[in-house]
């Protein structure tokens, strides 16, 4: 993501750049739609180009905002480590294991304790 970064800077520093965030915006979605129908084609190596489209598009999406998009990720890894610890821990309160419940189980308490959490 770094690197992608500083590449899209590079670009931009040029004036190869959009002149607005809602440019960085439509590209996303456009990747967004690639990737979506290259992964319902099933051809592994288009879904992984086209994920990485995607990426690169959202890390452009982030240099308009100032977003350091290494930190939000991890920011974001974190809030989800948290958040399924604490679906753990209701689960085990009730005796059960993630191995153990269905989906609906987990995403109700997942529900539960992202209302009660920032």
């Amino acid at each position: 993501m770094l690197r992608a970064r500083r590449i899209q800077g590079r670009a931009s520093s040029v004036g190869f750049d959009w002149d607005a965030a809602d440019g960085a915006f439509a590209k996303a979605e456009e990747e967004l739609t690639e990737f979506i129908h290259a992964a319902r084609e099933g051809d592994p190596a288009r879904v992984e180009e086209e994920f990485g489209d995607l990426l690169f598009s959202l890390v452009n999406v982030a240099r308009f905002f100032s977003i350091n998009p290494e930190s939000a990720l991890s920011a974001a890894t974190d809030k989800f480590t948290e958040r399924f610890k604490a679906v753990e821990r209701r689960l085990k309160e009730a005796g059960k294991t993630p191995g153990e419940s269905t989906l609906e189980e987990m995403d109700a308490l997942w529900n539960e304790v992202k209302d009660e959490r920032p």
